[in-house]
């Protein structure tokens, strides 16, 4: 009866849908029984449990909200994409993105103010200040961030233990620096001939993992004028370090994967496998290690290491934007539907959503135990929630991970968001950069530097529209 029931309430919102489409717009986000409608994007295309899940939420909420209906939107964003739908009026009213993203989001013009919504909504004051600064721009709040994750280093315990860099209670030793990880990748393959440490190279993962690095070095990779005008400033001392780093680990140190192009999945997959024993990531590991057999027992967490400037790491995640042309009553209704599963507030419809999620974990075999860094302040009541049904339900050592849990707590670190403008575009030059450095012995890490920021103020900086 439950299938047919959402099966039934599918087909009947993808007639509202055909009857709005092309109809995004202020003076239209009623149907005919006086209700708003509202879109939403991510809409999974193929059958499995996130579209269960999806199709499980929407009915709840117009089941709850008998003034509104949510229409789902299988568009997923992507920037290509983004300007041309925005252009059309064809965006769905909620979407998701990326932090990466959120200025030009913003800039473009084509997402809506909402901070007035979020205050009428109880929001003052609870989101966490580090996370809501990324959506907010010259005092206005332009997202509604649900994820956010500090990177940490991921490790593998079988070999931190068989290289003797395990406590007698499970806890992983924690490298101070850089050039103590050095030390611990050097330990590891001496100790079990696999690669001590894992950085990725290609399709921008290296570049981005470099600039948490390189910011613990001291660098900073543009400024802006008081004209507003971004120049490059990474061809510097403290940038060629920091590269040259990268550069001991493959040459001086020997701790590296002999492969010196990996993308993100093989990344993952040289930790996931049993190949490197470090990686530097964000929670989100979790979610992709399990596929290639890598068990809860396996893995392990712990903060990044510091550089010579202190400990620095990168805040990464998403949010949900609502777009320009979303009504009072659209942006309303829209909130309302994110709270059933991302409240400060820990509702019946949060605990359940959570619960689920955990429990869908444990089944694949997923490990729960990781505190992921909260959008919200940690006094809230959802905070303290989540933080108490991970403890209850940890599938794992809870030593492996208490280190990062603990400084997920209490981060006594700099905390940065990505690059504020053609973060993505810095990143591939980054990647050529560290490339270079892994395949040529001989590579002057000054002279790289110096040509890659050149590229990167001539080719886009120098483009941008002011």
């Amino acid at each position: 009866m439950k299938a047919k029931k959402i099966i039934s309430f599918i087909l009947a919102i993808s007639m509202i849908a055909i009857a709005l489409s092309g109809c995004n717009n202020k003076a239209n986000d009623k149907d005919e029984q006086g209700r708003t409608v509202f879109s939403i994007s991510g809409y999974p295309t193929k059958e499995g449990t996130s579209k269960e899940s999806f199709d499980r939420k929407v009915t709840k909420f117009n089941e709850n909200n008998p003034d509104a209906v949510v229409i789902p939107d299988v568009w997923n964003f992507e920037l290509k994409t983004f300007y041309a739908k925005a252009a059309g009026n064809q965006l769905p009213n909620v979407f998701d993105t990326r932090y990466t993203e959120v200025a030009q989001c913003i800039d473009s013009g084509y997402v809506a103010d909402i901070t007035d919504a979020l205050k009428k909504r109880g929001y003052e004051g609870k989101f966490n200040p580090a996370v809501l600064d990324i959506v907010t721009k010259d005092g206005k709040i332009y997202g509604f961030p649900y994820d956010a994750a500090l990177q940490g280093l991921a490790i593998n315990t079988e070999l931190f233990e068989k290289a003797g860099l395990m406590e007698a209670d499970g806890t992983p030793k924690q490298p101070k620096d850089w050039n103590e990880l050095a030390e611990f990748a050097v330990k590891i393959k001496k100790a079990t001939g696999k690669a001590g440490f894992v950085f990725p190279t290609s399709d921008n993962v290296g570049g981005w993992i470099f600039t948490c690095l390189a910011w613990s070095f001291g660098v900073n990779f543009m400024e802006q004028g008081e004209d507003g005008k971004w120049k490059a400033i990474f061809n510097s001392p403290e940038a060629a370090e920091a590269l040259s780093f990268i550069k001991d680990l493959k040459w001086k140190y020997d701790v590296l994967p002999a492969n010196a192009l990996i993308n993100y999945d093989e990344y993952i997959k040289a930790y996931a496998t049993g190949n490197a024993a470090m990686m530097i990531i964000d929670t989100a590991v979790v979610d992709n290690v399990n596929k290639y057999g890598m068990t809860p027992e396996q893995i392990g967490m712990i903060p990044i290491p510091a550089g010579p400037k202190g400990r620095v790491s990168l805040v990464a995640g998403s949010p949900y934007m609502f777009t320009a042309e979303s009504t009072d009553n659209q942006i309303d209704a829209g909130l309302r539907y994110l709270e059933m599963s991302y409240n400060y507030n820990a509702t019946d419809d949060f605990k359940e959503q959570k619960e689920r999620s955990i429990q869908i974990a444990l089944e694949e075999n997923r490990l729960v135990g990781l505190k992921k860094f909260s959008v919200w302040n940690k006094d809230t009541e959802s905070v303290k929630f989540e933080s108490e049904l991970i403890e209850k339900n940890q599938n794992a050592n809870p030593n492996h991970v208490r280190l990062y849990n603990e400084f997920i707590e209490n981060p006594v670190i700099e905390i940065r968001p990505e690059e504020p403008v053609c973060a993505q575009e810095l990143y591939a030059l980054l990647d050529g950069c560290i490339q270079e450095v892994l395949t040529n012995k001989d590579a002057d890490c000054k002279i790289l530097l110096e040509k890659a920021a050149s590229d990167f103020q001539a080719n886009y900086l120098d483009n941008i529209e002011y």
